[in-house]
């Protein structure tokens, strides 16, 4: 779905980095499946009036998440207890009332999160568009439901379960292109007093980093407090809260409810005046970002080139749908990077989107392993490290890209 202006206030878009060819970002394959193998054009673009940072082309949503999606959130202990902290905050938070609430989790994945509410048997529903993970989500008894979220999904929601006190996201709103359509069915979903808390990567992150690789097919928004602040006003909701997550290497919680049900914090005062300071409301700060994302890149090219010209043998570690934007962006194939090794079974003996890098199991890290290996999934760097140290004390050395790139 290609569009020239923005999804939320109509108006012309600025395209600020161009992507070139892109394959899916979770579309790991195998060898007889490269010659049908789908790509679009994915440049980056932004609007003035909404503030938004956005694709200007994205695919369907039934190419991404469907009943072979390759990403099971529980596969990460780190990220287990993050959304196991985050299900804790909820319940601490005071916007549950006490007699029989209920949450709704829009891309609850296997049920990391919702089976925190489950675990104290309390009213909650899973929204889950991929198949396969919906049914992993059912198997943990998270109830859930393997649809897309739409105004109409919701009031069918309120028919038969009444309205949430709260509804959850994480990494998911910055998926979806109708962002419009599904703020408008969170606020038939909400009671009066419901709070909507959802969490995604973090434009300031991206920008002030470098991070580039958080633009993917799946991603068609990066949001900022300006931005949600403005999507959100358009239907008589406020932001009341922000909360900086470490997560993903820079996310955002925002809370919202219905205008007026709830002060708006100092928080959020606070982020949109630091938000301004940086640029994030001005074209000119995107094509600087551009400028950044160039010169990235040709860096990181040139590292591997001259490590391949020594002899030395890199590996990847971590084929997270991050690293398909790298590599095809940069154009980085098996002549530079012999494999890349993952923990996902589902991943494993197939080859990376577009550029068809080998993944292998995580045993092979460990058995054969590299001079260098390039951190794909560097947002989780601190659990890895204390992993790895083995690697390290045998010499092996940590390619990274942000917010620079350079050998640890």
């Amino acid at each position: 779905m290609k569009t020239t202006l923005c999804r939320i206030a109509g108006t012309p878009l600025t395209t600020v980095v161009d992507f070139g060819r892109q394959p899916l970002g979770n579309g790991f394959l195998e060898p007889h499946q490269f010659s049908g193998e789908y790509f679009f054009p994915m440049e980056a673009g932004f609007s003035e009036a909404s503030m938004m940072f956005q694709l200007i082309e994205q695919p369907d949503p039934e190419k991404m998440f469907h009943d072979h999606y390759a990403f099971y959130s529980s596969t990460s202990n780190y990220m287990a207890r993050h959304f196991k902290e985050f299900a804790d905050q909820v319940l601490r938070s005071g916007y549950l009332v006490k007699d029989d609430p209920f949450v709704v989790e829009l891309g609850c994945n296997d049920g990391i999160m919702l089976k925190n509410f489950a675990a104290q048997n309390l009213r909650h529903l899973g929204i889950e568009p991929s198949l396969n993970v919906a049914r992993e989500a059912n198997k943990h008894g998270v109830r859930t439901c393997s649809e897309f979220f739409t105004e109409q999904l919701a009031e069918s929601i309120v028919a038969e379960h009444g309205q949430a006190d709260a509804f959850l996201a994480a990494n998911v709103m910055c998926h979806i292109p109708d962002i419009t359509g599904v703020v408008r069915g969170i606020k038939k979903l909400l009671k009066p007093t419901g709070v909507v808390m959802f969490e995604d990567p973090y434009l300031g992150d991206v920008v002030a980093k470098t991070s580039y690789d958080q633009i993917y097919d799946e991603h068609v928004f990066l949001f900022s407090a300006l931005s949600i602040r403005y999507l959100f006003g358009l239907h008589e909701m406020e932001l009341i809260d922000v909360q900086p997550q470490t997560t993903h290497g820079g996310s955002m919680r925002y809370v919202l409810a219905h205008r007026g049900a709830y002060p708006v914090g100092d928080s959020v005062v606070r982020l949109v005046a630091g938000e301004q300071e940086q640029g994030l409301d001005r074209l000119a700060t995107f094509e600087s970002f551009r400028a950044s994302v160039e010169e990235s890149r040709t860096k990181l090219v040139s590292l591997l080139r001259d490590l391949k010209a020594r002899g030395k043998k890199v590996a990847g570690y971590g084929a997270t749908s991050k690293s398909t934007t790298i590599l095809n962006y940069c154009g980085i194939g098996p002549d530079l990077i012999a494999y890349i090794s993952d923990t996902t079974p589902i991943k494993q003996g197939k080859c990376t989107p577009g550029m068809h890098i080998p993944v292998v199991p995580y045993q092979t890290f460990k058995e054969d392993p590299p001079d260098y290996a390039v951190l794909f999934a560097w947002n989780h760097a601190e659990e890895i490290m204390a992993k790895e140290r083995d690697f390290m004390a045998s010499g092996g050395k940590w390619i990274v890209h942000v917010p620079e790139v350079r050998v640890l």
